[in-house]
Formats: structure tokens, C-alpha cells, sequence
């Protein structure tokens, strides 16, 4: 078990950094084709619910590289020490829309830092807020939860599966290749190797394949939104996972309407839900 200076990683609470991009003609067409989209974007063009993840991108240099494939700890975030780092969950409000050609700029902030004892050991949760804005207009308020934790026990009993909704109103079947992982990752510049290196995922992490990048699950589903409901304005949108989603199987992308907007999840090939999101439309 690792020992946690949590009053150490506080330290870290209300530590700021701004990044400036521009909104790139080039990466939406990239990340079209990944989605496999029939259009093609254009310079001008207003920019997918959630696509402003493919920028402001951590351009760690290759020696500040670690062993998981992701930078090492300390910088911006906290140093955390523990092996297992996930973006867990999170929850967006989308106030004005970014257009493809944009000169934009984020404000990152960690909000907090906090630990807790759970069943499978030491868990330490980062929150991270950022706000985005498109010259002096507030666009995105973006807030993602990290989760660091222990390498799990070989000989633990898998976690409970859930049970996706009944009431299905829309669907679309997702291949998730190799290929398309690697897309993905390519098009975030994540080198987290559980992505793209089986024999790492496998041998190092305990998974059973490749694992489905919870980003590009949360994405799809609001191109689920896209397809199936053209014209309805999104205007907060909270994800969470709930169980890794592998490759080499078939899965599901989901969706109903409720009484004030979306219920939305991603189903694995054995029926349990991955990924549970909501989606809130603007009136």
C-alpha cells in the first residue's frame, strides 16, 4: 500500500495555467473521417459538442515520458503516487459554440484534491476545471474528475455489472478496432499504452484487450446525439464510466429523451453498461 501526503498534494489546489490554440480545420477533419462521417468540415463551420478536447493538447517531450506512457507526474497536476491514473467522469456547459478557424484560449484550474480509503486501496480524486473562450467570450466551462489508484488485485472478484436502461430510443453499433483506438489516441496525443499496446494492457495492467479511450466513448455518444436528433442544442452534458469497455468486441451506443432532455450510455458485447450520461437541451 502506498502512503498518500494528501496536506503535500493539496499544495497543489488553485494552481493555474493557460494554453491559447486555434480551432484546427485539419484535426475536425481528422477526427470526421475517425467517426466516419459522410460530410466534411469547413473553416467556419461550428465545432462538435465535446471536439475541443482534440486541442490545447499536453505536448509532454519524449525524455519526460513515463513508463505508462504518460508525462510524469508533478508540473500542473499533482504528483501522485499511485500507478493507475483514469479520467473518470465529467460534465460540460456549452455557452457559446467555437467555429473551426477560432483563436481560442483555456484556463485551467485544479479545484481540489482529495483521498479516500476504498476497497481496492488508496484512491486520490483531481478535479480540474477549465473555462475556454473564443477572444473575450466565455464558450466551454469544462470540469473533468481524475481518479489515481492502486495496481488492482490480480485475484479480485470483477466488479458488479449494470444493467444499461430499458427504454432504448436510438442506437448505433460501434467496431472498436485497433485501429480506431489508435485514431483516437493519435488525434489526443495520448500515449497511455492500455490504448494501443495489448501486451502491456494485458501483462502489465490486468485487462483482457485493448481499452476503449472513456473520452471517445463520452464523444460518440453526443455524435449519437448528432445523427439521431439534428437540431437539438445540447447545453450541459455529464458523463461517467463505469466499467473499462474493451476492444475485439461489437458495442452499443445508446439513447432516450427524458422529461428535461437526454439519457444516454454505452453498452459492452455481455450487456453491461460502460459509460451512463445526461444530456441537458437548450430552450
Amino acid at each position: 500500500m502506498t502512503d498518500i501526503d494528501l496536506d503535500h498534494l493539496k499544495q497543489w489546489e488553485g494552481k493555474q495555467e493557460t494554453h491559447e490554440d486555434v480551432i484546427s480545420l485539419a484535426t475536425a477533419r481528422a477526427m470526421a473521417a475517425t467517426l466516419d462521417w459522410e460530410e466534411e468540415p469547413q473553416a467556419g463551420d461550428e465545432l462538435a459538442k465535446s471536439w475541443h478536447w482534440l486541442h490545447f493538447l499536453t505536448t509532454a517531450r519524449q525524455s519526460n515520458i513515463s513508463h505508462d506512457g504518460h508525462p510524469e507526474r508533478g508540473g500542473f497536476l499533482p504528483p501522485v503516487p499511485l500507478p493507475r491514473r483514469m479520467w473518470a467522469s465529467g460534465k460540460a456547459d456549452f455557452h457559446s459554440p467555437l467555429r473551426i478557424g477560432d483563436s481560442v484560449r483555456k484556463v485551467s484550474t485544479v479545484k481540489s484534491v482529495s483521498h479516500k480509503q476504498g476497497g481496492t486501496g488508496n484512491l486520490v480524486f483531481v478535479v480540474v476545471e477549465h473555462e475556454i473562450y473564443s477572444g473575450d467570450t466565455l464558450a466551454i466551462s469544462d470540469t473533468q474528475n481524475l481518479v489515481y489508484r492502486e495496481d488492482p488485485d490480480p485475484n479480485a472478484p470483477p466488479p458488479k455489472p449494470i444493467a444499461p436502461p430499458a427504454e432504448v430510443a436510438f442506437s448505433r453499433e460501434v467496431n472498436p478496432d485497433p485501429v480506431l483506438l489508435f485514431r483516437f489516441s493519435a488525434l489526443t496525443f495520448n500515449g497511455h499504452r492500455i490504448h494501443y499496446d495489448r501486451d502491456y494492457a494485458m501483462n502489465e495492467e490486468g485487462y483482457t484487450g485493448l481499452v476503449v479511450q472513456g473520452p471517445l466513448s463520452a464523444m460518440l455518444l453526443l455524435d449519437l446525439v448528432r445523427t439521431e436528433l439534428p437540431g437539438v442544442e445540447i447545453e450541459h452534458y455529464d458523463y461517467r464510466a463505469v466499467r473499462p469497455l474493451i476492444d475485439g468486441n461489437l458495442f452499443q451506443i445508446q439513447g432516450c429523451k427524458t422529461d428535461d432532455g437526454l439519457k444516454l450510455w454505452v453498452v459492452d458485447h455481455e450487456g453491461a453498461m460502460t459509460m451512463q450520461a445526461s444530456a441537458k437541451l437548450r430552450t
